[in-house]
This record gives C-alpha cells, sequence and structure tokens, in this order.
C-alpha cells in the first residue's frame, strides 16, 4: 500500500460514526407500527451493508415477498431523519483523524449506501469543515459494492485515483474498493470483526483512526 495518499474516501456507518442504535431504533419503530417482529441490535447490525431497502428485507419476515416492506422502509426513513442523531456520534478520535487529514492538504469524501437525505444531513451535523463531498444512495447511480459513487465522489474532488485510498468496515467496502480499482483500509472498530473482513479479502487494518494517518 502507498505510503502517501491525496484522497480519501470513507463509508460513514460503522468507519465514521457509530449509528447502530439509532438505525436499530428506526427499524424496530416501522416494524413495530405495521405489528411486525422486532430484531436485537446484534441482528441489525448484521443487516446493514446495502442500503436501507435491503436492510428492511433483511428485517421483514418473507423479506422482499412480503407486501408491507414497502410501508415498512417509508416508516423506517421517515422515523430515521427525524431520530437519526438522537445516539449517533463519530468513533473516537474520527474528528482528530478528519482535522489532521485537512491540515494536510487531503481531499475527503464520504461514499455510502444510506440513503441521500440521511447521509447529508449526518455530513452536514458532524463533518461540515473536513468533508467536502458526501454521496449516498440515489436513484440515479448505482450504490456500492458498485464502484459508481466512489468513481462520482473523484471526479467531484477533481481527484487523481491512482493516489486515492478506500476506508471503510465491512465486506461491501472490500469489494467497492476492488470494483474501483482502490486499495482498501479496513477498520477495526465498526460493524464487521477481523476474522469476518479477512474471510472476505481485507488485507490492511486499523485498529484507531489515527492509524490512518500512517
Amino acid at each position: 500500500m502507498k505510503e502517501t495518499f491525496e484522497t480519501y474516501i470513507f463509508d460513514l456507518d460503522g468507519t465514521l460514526l457509530n449509528t447502530l442504535d439509532d438505525l436499530a431504533a428506526s427499524v424496530n419503530h416501522a416494524l413495530r407500527e405495521l405489528n411486525l417482529k422486532t430484531h436485537s441490535t446484534d441482528d441489525i447490525r448484521r443487516f446493514l451493508g446495502n442500503g436501507s431497502r435491503k436492510l428492511i428485507e433483511r428485517a421483514v419476515e418473507g423479506g422482499a415477498q412480503n407486501p408491507l416492506v414497502d410501508e415498512v422502509e417509508q416508516k423506517f426513513r421517515a422515523h430515521y431523519l427525524v431520530h437519526s442523531l438522537d445516539t449517533t456520534q463519530p468513533y473516537p478520535g474520527v474528528i482528530q483523524m478528519l482535522d489532521e487529514l485537512r491540515r494536510r492538504n487531503k481531499k475527503i469524501a464520504v461514499v455510502s449506501n444510506k440513503f441521500y437525505a440521511a447521509t447529508q444531513q449526518l455530513c452536514r451535523h458532524f463533518f461540515a469543515q473536513q468533508v467536502e463531498v458526501a454521496i449516498g444512495e440515489r436513484a440515479d447511480i448505482r450504490k456500492k459494492p458498485a464502484p459508481d459513487t466512489v468513481l462520482e465522489a473523484l471526479s467531484q474532488l477533481h481527484a487523481d485515483k491512482s493516489l486515492a485510498v478506500y476506508v471503510g468496515d465491512s465486506e461491501v467496502d472490500i469489494e467497492t474498493a476492488r470494483n474501483a480499482g482502490l486499495p482498501c483500509i479496513s477498520v477495526l472498530w465498526g460493524f464487521r470483526d477481523r476474522p469476518f473482513l479477512e474471510a472476505h479479502g481485507a488485507t490492511c487494518f486499523v485498529e484507531r483512526p489515527e492509524q490512518i494517518l500512517e
């Protein structure tokens, strides 16, 4: 892996922000509203990574075939937009790491499978001074692990792909980086553990945000 990168593209949930409790609360709120079975936070952790539609399909009994899946997703999104800041916080050391990257004149983007409005809301709230480009799930662009959102971020940043690195916490992120042709740093404080990530091809790990600077 290169010693020096000029552009850092970060996943959001599980990488920069610990959003798990708020996501779980909103999923279970939507399920309760429709008298459906709720889930433990650990269940929700396993369901995450592929956007809100897949999250809800995994949470609803019968998945995509359940006739209530659309309504559950709508209720989830509405609730989450109001409650996404209830307990969500950056992981310890994240703000300082981003500040140092900016001090070194690095370009920073966030690319997430979280729906677009929520991605924008969270990045504006927590990272307005550090993140230049934030891209969430949109109807007009394929979500991760397709490389499209990463390539869009590079384009918006006018960044040289050969000097960019992708940072994430999941198997989706590993595959996204591979599809985009970028090296991948896998963080170990997020929603997946090291054996799981290694089984999905991860080779470069950090245990603390400041290690990204090294």
